[in-house]
């Protein structure tokens, strides 16, 4: 996989074709001085559970690893927090409104989004929804599963940094 950077060939600033490579994550323009920092985009998940220690997973409905499992979430808009991304995101592909957010941990990613790899930091949440009967899958979900914790396998998990929040969650609660 490329280095992000390898993307950008002209200044967003001035378009100069001399806009080069400065260190492992910047590139600098040698006309206007504009120096750029490929900084990583903000991504949340949320472990939902239920009062019957179920875990919500939702099917991916698109590539990247499309009818594998996933976890409700997704990236942080503009001028939004990562609470506010992390509600929106629940909201838009299960319906569900989420009552308390408590922030778990967080882990470097790379997305691959239209064959780039898109630098994210994915903040993972345990949540805690308003009704959670009233789930249904839609956006980028094409279906919602309440799996009982005891039988969520990382493995159906087809995004790696999401499998590995899997495995990281499941041994904080000693399952």
């Amino acid at each position: 996989m490329k280095h992000p950077l390898d993307k950008f060939v002209f200044c967003p600033v001035c378009g100069s074709k001399h806009f080069e490579i400065n260190n492992f994550k910047s590139k600098k323009c040698q006309n206007c001085g504009f120096t750029y920092y490929a900084n990583p985009c903000a991504a949340t998940a949320a472990f939902i559970l239920n009062d019957h220690q179920e875990l919500l997973v939702v099917r991916r409905a698109k590539e990247p690893a499309k009818g594998t499992l996933d976890l409700p979430g997704g990236f942080v808009d503009m001028y939004e927090t990562a609470e506010e991304g992390m509600c929106r995101e629940i909201k838009e592909e299960t319906g569900l409104e989420v009552q308390k957010l408590q922030y778990l941990f967080s882990s470097p990613n790379v997305y691959l989004y239209s064959g780039m790899g898109v630098h994210t930091i994915d903040m993972d949440y345990l949540v805690r929804v308003k009704d959670n009967m009233e789930v249904h899958a839609d956006d980028d979900a094409a279906e919602c599963l309440w799996i009982p914790l005891s039988e969520v396998n990382p493995d159906d998990f087809g995004l790696t940094s999401i499998r590995n929040a899997v495995i990281r969650f499941l041994k904080s609660i000693n399952c």
